[in-house]
């Protein structure tokens, strides 16, 4: 089943509010950063994620089946990544306090993006069996 839009986005925010939290909270422990830094990075990583979802809808329409191959959206990383980054380092992102170093953000960012996309192509498949037959939406 082809994910929809809405089960992109439903799935997107699901997974960045359970396992986006935990390895956040877990990447807060040892990083140089607040936890409330940490937090309000993934919660602009979760919000700008709801426009780079419009994007990929509107790039996926050129596509002849509609959607992306697994590893374009494991890819999809680095746009994505790229982006935070320059909203961090021009002090875009309202409720970071300080500055973030570069390697604490690339080596959060890549963690939770890892996490999150090998758990939606691997146990999200087999815990949540009709969220595939939905179109990818969990409601």
């Amino acid at each position: 089943m082809i994910p929809t839009l809405a089960g992109r986005v439903q799935t997107r925010l699901f997974v960045l509010a359970t396992v986006g939290v935990v390895l956040t909270a877990l990447l807060a422990l040892v990083l140089p950063m607040s936890f409330g830094d940490a937090f309000v990075m993934l919660l602009t990583v979760a919000v700008a994620g709801l426009g780079w979802e419009l994007l990929y809808h509107l790039l996926m329409q050129f596509r002849w089946d509609k959607d992306w191959p697994t590893l374009f959206g494991l890819l999809t990383a680095v746009p994505e990544g790229l982006l935070m980054w320059v909203l961090l380092d021009l002090d875009l992102v309202p409720g970071v306090e300080g500055p973030v170093s570069f390697w604490a953000f690339a080596v959060m960012f890549t963690v939770v993006w890892l996490g999150q996309w090998l758990f939606v192509n691997g146990p999200m498949r087999v815990l949540f069996v009709q969220w595939r037959l939905r179109g990818g939406r969990l409601l």
